[in-house]
């Protein structure tokens, strides 16, 4: 056996569970994810981060694998012969929430098909695989091509995952993508954030930087100058975590869509949107955290992160120009669909859009159950929702959905999701 590993350092893990594999996207559906154990209070100054080594690993038989490219996560490869391969993927730094992220590209000077095994350092194969021909669109790996290798227990959580898969891949010159979830990197997210601020009343901006650099890009929609309620949305402050996205998505495209109902809510509220909370994270392939080495969803009572700091310092000012913030979201993925509200007993009436939005969205959506886990803890801050309602007095939930929830039914529900928003704060 070959061996082509490029692993700067051996890291010892140590994880907490925090979200869910199906163990084969079956068409099963999982009852009973009750959701994650209350957040712990963690440092959130800069830690180290290894950077993954970036080219091209050429193997035998004219065999080519590369993570040169945004979003790509691939550690090391080994030649295992007989067209058998083992790809090697390990965290940017530990320790770490388990949301093992992979994605690469394989193509070959010799057509024919190939096996490739996905190994993980102290974790185990969370994602079902994703393949494309342009890394723009992605289809779901065929089961037949898929063989779960020492499968987990139960239906939630990394136990519940297998710990090693083997996927059947026919290779030809042309690259093959393979991904844990679809690539939506910072320019991806970029050019549909400016396909929308075509409309008159859409903007975009910068409101800070990145540790790297990268734009912290904010997203207005405004249709009446004089208004002063508004609406607050954010995502992927975890990289993986490309359904929430998806949903937050097809969120803000019916909220700036062309629908009476639409119009009539631009009149009376402004939408800010921060659609890529961790851009340096997301173009580096990382399972969870920012270049600083941290999750940014526990940095929200220090505000030590440059991309925290930037919204903190924008929701200031927008309160200071005199804006009510109505409502707050923060669009995740996690192992089944689930709302995080604050509890009502904490909130009072200002929260109790929260409760009436998510009964609304149910009902209309009942062909899957959404769980609800809501939050009698507050303080400190340390998650964006908390901070929102606490700073802000911003009703505010953590919106989740699973990491193999349909897609199609996905944009449904982020549409459904806004529908039942602006249908309730029209009421009010």
């Amino acid at each position: 056996m070959k061996f082509y590993f490029v692993l700067a350092v051996v890291f010892l893990f140590t994880f907490t569970s925090c979200k869910n594999t199906n163990k084969a996207i079956e068409n099963k559906t999982p009852t009973g994810y009750q959701g994650q154990k209350p957040s712990p209070i963690v440092p959130t100054i800069n830690r180290p981060v290894q950077k993954q080594w970036k080219g091209i690993w050429s193997l035998s038989n004219e065999t080519f694998f590369t993570n040169d490219f945004d979003g790509a996560r691939l550690n090391g490869v080994a030649d295992d012969g007989n067209d058998h391969y083992t790809i090697w993927i390990t965290a940017e730094n530990t320790p770490i929430n388990v949301s093992p992220w992979y994605a690469f590209k394989v193509w070959t000077g010799q057509p024919r098909e190939i096996t490739i095994k996905l190994s993980y350092q102290d974790s185990r194969s969370r994602y079902y695989p994703k393949i494309s021909k342009d890394g723009l669109k992605f289809s779901v790996l065929d089961s037949t091509s898929y063989k779960p290798i020492n499968e987990g227990e139960g239906d939630f959580g990394i136990k519940a995952a297998p710990e090693f898969v083997e996927l059947k891949i026919n290779i030809g010159k042309e690259p093959i993508w393979i991904s844990a979830q679809e690539l939506y990197t910072s320019k991806r997210i970029k050019n549909w954030v400016d396909s929308l601020a075509s409309k008159p009343f859409i903007s975009t901006y910068e409101i800070g930087k990145s540790t790297e650099n990268r734009a912290m890009n904010l997203m207005e929609i405004k249709a009446n100058t004089n208004t002063k309620k508004a609406v607050m949305i954010i995502s992927r402050q975890h990289p993986p975590e490309v359904t929430g996205f998806l949903a937050m998505k097809s969120f803000i495209e019916t909220i700036a869509g062309e629908s009476q109902q639409a119009k009539e809510f631009r009149k009376k509220y402004d939408i800010f949107v921060v659609p890529l909370m961790n851009p340096d994270g997301v173009d580096n392939g990382h399972w969870r955290h920012n270049m600083g080495g941290i999750d940014l969803n526990r940095d929200w009572q220090n505000f030590n992160q440059p991309e925290t700091k930037s919204v903190k310092d924008f929701l200031n000012k927008k309160s200071n120009e005199g804006y009510d913030f109505v409502f707050g979201a923060d669009f995740h993925s996690t192992w089944d669909d689930i709302y995080y509200p604050i509890d009502s007993t904490i909130t009072g009436d200002r929260g109790k859009i929260v409760f009436d939005w998510i009964e609304s969205i149910s009902s209309r959506l009942p062909q899957k159950k959404t769980n609800i886990s809501a939050s009698k803890k507050i303080n400190p801050t340390m998650v964006s929702r908390n901070y929102f309602f606490v700073n802000h007095n911003m009703p505010a939930i953590v919106f989740e959905l699973g990491d193999n929830t349909p897609r199609d039914f996905l944009k449904k529900k982020g549409q459904v999701a806004a529908e039942e928003l602006m249908r309730l704060l029209q009421e009010e």
